[in-house]
């Protein structure tokens, strides 16, 4: 039996992952990728899912089902990308009729701001190093708020709730503390409204300091669905993740799906 979501935490996680599977560490072939993805669409779960990651490689591949429904990684732009997309990421700010997402350092915000574009934040990888610290991720939060400049974050995603976990599938893979996407989601929700001390949010473990129903609960603070709702649809866009399923499970594990 499907356990019916809190109106928070649907508002908190809707059309919240965008699938990455052709990345890291999962590391996928396009071909099963695409099943999974398609798989997923129709899955109970399904309205967590946003885009499809594709590799601005393979976008020719991509069947025209997915119009609309797959974000772009590139390095640099690509005028093609316009007529398909449904996002772009990239490392430098362009002109595209399509929402593009960069990734670059904090002083450059202002560029990216300027150029009608928005942010995006590494928040993990496949080595320890590779894992930015809390108060890293705040400034970038912060900044972001400061400017009303939309983001996703991306990397390092997969679990709801900052743990130690191992970075990849290997019996031999690395452990860290990787963030987790409540605390980053919550985070952001919070900020967005103005309330700055968001360091504790992003460092919290117990499960217990949240909880969700016609309201998101961080300890003593909390926000209503439609001030979530407002922070996703003007402020924190979505996250990128290389599992769908992980996000799914652990949120089931926790009760809260």
């Amino acid at each position: 039996m499907i356990k019916t979501v809190s109106p928070a935490l649907k508002a908190l996680v809707e059309s919240l992952i965008d699938y990455a599977g052709l990345f890291p560490p999962a590391g996928l072939s396009l071909d099963i990728a695409l099943a999974n993805y398609q798989e997923y669409r129709s899955a109970p779960r399904s309205f967590m899912l946003r885009s499809f990651v594709l590799k601005a490689g393979d976008m020719e591949k991509a069947p025209g089902s997915l119009d609309g429904h797959f974000a772009v990684l590139a390095e640099t732009p690509v005028e093609i990308l316009v007529k398909r997309a449904a996002s772009f990421e990239t490392t430098v700010p362009s002109a595209c009729e399509v929402p593009v997402y960069c990734e670059t350092a904090i002083d450059e915000l202002d560029r990216v701001k300027e150029a009608g574009n928005f942010a995006k934040i590494r928040c993990g990888g496949v080595k320890p190093e590779a894992i930015p610290s809390v108060e890293a991720v705040a400034a970038f939060i912060r900044a972001c708020a400061s400017r009303k400049l939309a983001f996703k974050a991306t990397a390092g995603l997969h679990h709801p709730l900052r743990a130690e976990q191992t970075l990849t599938y290997e019996s031999d893979a690395p452990r860290a503390v990787m963030h987790g996407f409540l605390n980053v989601l919550l985070a952001s929700a919070f900020a967005f409204h103005g309330d700055d001390d968001i360091e504790p949010i992003l460092r919290e473990t117990d499960p217990r300091a949240f909880s969700f129903d016609e309201r998101a609960h961080f300890k003593d603070r909390s926000l209503g669905e439609e001030q979530i709702r407002a922070a996703r649809r003007d402020f924190v866009h979505s996250i990128g993740s290389c599992s769908f399923e992980e996000p799914v499970a652990d949120l089931e594990t926790l009760g809260l799906l």
